[in-house]
């Protein structure tokens, strides 16, 4: 017998026990989803499916304790995963009810759970954290994350301030439901997205649970900790004859915000004869004070303005529900597909409300865009030159514009067809600019868009004829 017989035995049993024990060795996930702008954003080797974040807040240290469940499905065999959360302090984490090992780098939180996990496992990861959460300042200088305010917080969280309150997969392509817990003191009220499920008091505080059970991207969570007033309604809208209306305004912008709120039920019904069915369970509105935040956003079911915002503001950003919340970009090089459509919304609002037609909108901006938009062709909508540049006028004027090529092409039968066909047919999902010209000329296959989307859409400059 060879000497070495009985190594060779020993190697082969040991490679039957580790498949016994599902010996695949799982990989890291990597960190970031390669987003041609925020390349750190969003995270790889999972996909989340549900977020319940149990969250205690104190305005008067502005500490904030949290436990985070995510509930998530493995891609690949992992053996470990990132999270994106900036700044607070992890306390424990853990993976299956089994304590995890994790470290920290920069805004990845690495996570190693005790047992690798196999492609296609659905998990539930646990994190348990607290600090005082960071305001994020964005490459165009504008403030997200936490922003502390005269009594509470707004938390807002385009494009990744989302990770400064929370830990997760920040990413746009990344949607998931949420339930949204948050503890405060009896005199202050807690707005989120979703619909309020429940709350209760107990020993001078309460709790608020908020629930989103359609698909949501994180930069579009939101929390608003504050005196608020709460004005619930309904509204008419396709498919739900009372959906509700939760609206919360500061008391010092509610004078100021009174009229303009109370067009809210016209806008969604204009919005469901242009764009479809209102993609949501609930909508709203949340008026900050003036100097809460520097911008209006977005924010899913309930936009959020600092201060009381005009009709064509609050159209603009309930138009967002279609485009940005409900049809989401697949990477941040596709936001024209939120701005230029949400802008494209103002003009179609004013050319049905006795004001400029789109064409004139579109004519004006083009023989004198320069005058008030000075950056207007400096890059196309669907290229911006650098993470500082997603949100310029190009984005949003120029890509109001693109839209407008497109009805001019086709007509205006085709054009609303085109439109609210792509919200149904994306509805909750993502897309990108690709997505979006291949739909384009499915739908109107005799019709020529070389002109569009190379000169308007990814050209340089000016185009020669509007």
């Amino acid at each position: 017998m060879s000497r070495f017989a009985p190594v060779a035995l020993t190697v082969a049993s040991a490679l039957l026990v580790l498949t016994a024990c599902g010996g695949v060795q799982g990989t890291p996930g990597g960190s970031g989803v390669r987003d041609p702008y925020f390349p750190k954003a969003g995270n790889g080797g999972y996909d989340v499916t549900h977020y319940a974040l149990d969250l205690a807040y104190d305005p008067d240290d502005g500490h904030l304790s949290g436990t985070a469940e995510i509930t998530a499905r493995a891609d690949k065999d992992l053996s470990a995963f990132d999270l994106d959360l900036q700044g607070m302090d992890v306390e424990r984490v853990t993976v299956e009810g089994e304590q995890a090992r994790w470290s920290r780098n920069g805004q990845e939180l690495v996570v190693r759970p005790h047992d690798d996990l196999d492609r296609g496992e659905t998990f539930r990861l646990t994190v348990r954290y607290s600090g005082t959460p960071q305001t994020v300042t964005d490459p165009d200088g504008s403030e997200e994350g936490w922003l502390p305010t005269a009594d509470g917080a707004l938390a807002l969280g385009e494009p990744t301030g989302s990770m400064a309150w929370f830990p997760g997969n920040h990413h746009p392509s990344d949607k998931a439901s949420y339930d949204i817990s948050v503890t405060v003191p009896d005199d202050l009220e807690v707005v989120s997205n979703g619909e309020l499920a429940d709350r209760t008091s107990d020993d001078g505080r309460t709790t608020f649970h908020w629930r989103a059970a359609e698909p949501m991207a994180s930069h579009v969570a939101a929390l608003a900790i504050g005196d608020y007033d709460i004005r619930r309604s309904t509204v008419s809208a396709a498919g739900n004859s009372k959906l509700p209306v939760y609206t919360a305004v500061t008391p010092g912008q509610d004078e100021a915000s009174r009229d303009v709120l109370a067009e809210l039920p016209e806008i969604i019904e204009w919005a469901e004869t242009n764009f479809g069915p209102y993609p949501f369970a609930s909508t709203g509105a949340i008026v900050a004070e003036e100097g809460d935040a520097a911008y209006a956003l977005e924010t899913q079911n309930r936009p959020v303005f600092p201060g009381a915002p005009d009709t064509d503001l609050l159209v603009h950003e309930l138009a967002h529900q279609w485009f940005g919340n409900s049809v989401t970009p697949k990477s941040w090089r596709d936001m024209w597909l939120n701005e230029g459509f949400a802008t494209y919304a103002e003009w179609l609002w004013e050319e049905d409300h006795g004001g400029d037609s789109a064409q004139e909108t579109f004519d004006a901006l083009y023989d004198h865009g320069e005058d008030d938009h000075e950056d207007l062709w400096s890059f196309p909508p669907a290229k911006p030159t650098s993470a500082a540049h997603i949100s310029d006028n190009p984005v949003y004027q120029r890509g109001a514009m693109v839209i407008h090529k497109i009805r001019q092409t086709v007509g205006d039968d085709t054009f609303y067809d085109i439109v609210q066909g792509w919200a149904a047919d994306h509805r909750h999902g993502n897309a990108d600019t690709g997505d979006f010209t291949a739909y384009v000329e499915e739908k109107a296959p005799d019709e020529e868009f070389t002109s569009v989307w190379e000169d308007w859409l990814y050209g340089d400059g000016k185009p020669d004829h509007p």
